[in-house]
């Protein structure tokens, strides 16, 4: 498996065109989700999206790519959730021609030590009811359910998660 790296969006129109290839690679996730119609991807409002997230206190948007620099999935990271304090993960994104070949749990483990690493003990996510895979997914990697509860953004229904940090 190839070693991926983790950098911050740097919002230059090339890397906001392969976010978009990103999201485009995934439309049963574009359209569980609701937010973009994966057949036309609008460049403008997901920049605008990913500058609002980047932007807050606290989060990160980080591509992964592999050594050869090809885009390879997307993270964004809350290092304190104001409710409950732990860190979370607001989205973790494969692009879809590399999907149940690792990339995943390769993102997955070096955000866990990411954050092991800045003296975090827990880590939580949220999993849209409506895509029971992503659920088996995060579950495989042994997360648990915490709680059931609409998304604060959107209001979709949705898994809470939780993994220990040892």
């Amino acid at each position: 498996m190839p070693t991926l790296f983790l950098a911050p969006i740097r919002f230059s129109a090339q890397e906001l065109s392969e976010v978009a290839g990103l999201y485009a690679s995934n439309p049963s996730y574009c359209r569980a989700a609701g937010e973009y119609d994966p057949e036309r991807i609008p460049g403008d409002r997901l920049e605008d999206d990913l500058r609002e997230e980047a932007g807050t206190d606290g989060c990160e948007v980080l591509l992964a790519r592999d050594t050869g620099g090809r885009l390879v999935g997307l993270v964004c990271l809350l290092d304190r959730h104001p409710v409950d304090g732990f860190p979370w993960i607001g989205l973790l994104m494969v692009h879809g021609n590399l999907r149940r070949r690792g990339v995943g749990r390769q993102l997955t483990a070096i955000v866990e030590e990411r954050l092991r690493k800045r003296h975090h003990h827990g880590i939580r996510l949220a999993v849209l009811e409506n895509t029971p895979s992503s659920t088996a997914f995060w579950s495989s990697l042994g997360w648990r359910e915490i709680d059931r509860r609409p998304d604060n953004q959107h209001g979709r229904p949705c898994v809470v998660m939780h993994k220990q940090l040892a």
